[in-house]
């Protein structure tokens, strides 16, 4: 790691929950990545001035969590002025690629799905803290007070709050199996890249909603698109630029649901897109098209900044 000069081997092994806790805290790679440099960057420090440290995990969980906090009290900001739908950054897994990548760290489930995410922007850094330490992570309730700073009882009425606004804003419904989700998707696709739009119908909920964040800065929607209908035609009216413009879709998995990256001619990232897939059919559409959200991925393309051609 870059900066650090301690011998932080014995302390690597909580990386992998210290990225979790940071990405579903902020919901971006590369905050996440600059909360968990910060953490070993403290612990180094605290080596050096020779704190004892008995649990290297416990530490290490505390200074990512607080870190977190009070990186999402100034987003939470930043995001009153956010232009357009906010998605979370994609955390991608490509079953193809040998190599090592964020999301093998993260410990891939449904609490990374983009919806959850983007249900967590409701609730307070805080509320936010503690709901994951005790949902997603499993920690008691006095691990927690000791983590976030707070008392146990106060942790205790902080995840009861947490817990009720996020039971208010899901929705029940039956989650497709992994084999599911990826022939639901992949009908899905091979429909917008042969222009069927039948075959397109079939697999849409009647309810459906596309959903693009192109947070100003890339040609996107600026509301969600709603009525299966217009969401396939819209993504056959994708598909045909797409066409034009040379576009190749990658299948991968993004956010543990189907989904493909966008590349350009050349290899360049245009979008990501993930599928939120329940009952058989495709609930929700969600594409990624903010370049600052796309950098992780390798070298960005222009072609979604470029307004279509009417």
């Amino acid at each position: 790691m870059t900066g650090l000069t301690e011998d932080l081997t014995p302390y690597l092994e909580s990386r992998p929950l210290m990225f979790s806790i940071a990405y579903r805290m902020t919901g971006s790679v590369s905050d996440a990545e600059d909360i968990v440099q910060e953490a070993f960057l403290k612990l180094t420090r605290a080596l050096k001035d020779g704190t004892v440290i008995e649990s290297p995990k416990a530490f290490l969980a505390t200074v990512t969590t607080r870190l977190a906090i009070s990186h999402q009290a100034s987003a939470r900001v930043r995001r009153e002025s956010y232009v357009g739908p906010w998605l979370p950054e994609p955390l991608v897994q490509n079953a193809a690629s040998a190599e090592p990548d964020p999301a093998e760290h993260a410990e891939l489930s449904d609490s990374l799905s983009m919806a959850f995410l983007v249900l967590l922007e409701s609730l307070s850094p805080a509320e936010r803290a503690v709901f994951l330490l005790r949902e997603v992570f499993g920690y008691d309730y006095a691990e927690i007070a000791s983590i976030t700073g707070k008392s146990e009882a106060n942790c205790r009425q902080i995840f009861g709050r947490a817990r009720r606004r996020v039971d208010e804003g899901r929705q029940t419904r039956f989650e497709a199996s992994r084999a599911e989700s990826e022939e639901v998707a992949r009908r899905f696709f091979t429909a917008i890249e042969g222009g069927d739009l039948a075959g397109l119908l079939q697999v849409l909920a009647p309810d459906v909603v596309a959903i693009g964040d192109g947070g100003g800065k890339a040609w996107a929607l600026t509301e969600p698109l709603r009525d299966h209908l217009r969401v396939a035609r819209f993504w056959l009216g994708l598909a045909r630029r797409g066409d034009h413009e040379g576009v190749i879709l990658e299948p991968t998995w993004v956010n543990d649901e189907p989904g493909v990256i966008l590349r350009d001619p050349v290899n360049r990232v245009i979008a990501v897109v993930a599928l939120d897939i329940a009952d058989g059919k495709v609930r929700a559409i969600r594409s990624v098209i903010n370049p600052d959200k796309l950098g992780h991925l390798g070298p960005v393309s222009e072609v979604a900044l470029r307004a279509p051609k009417s």
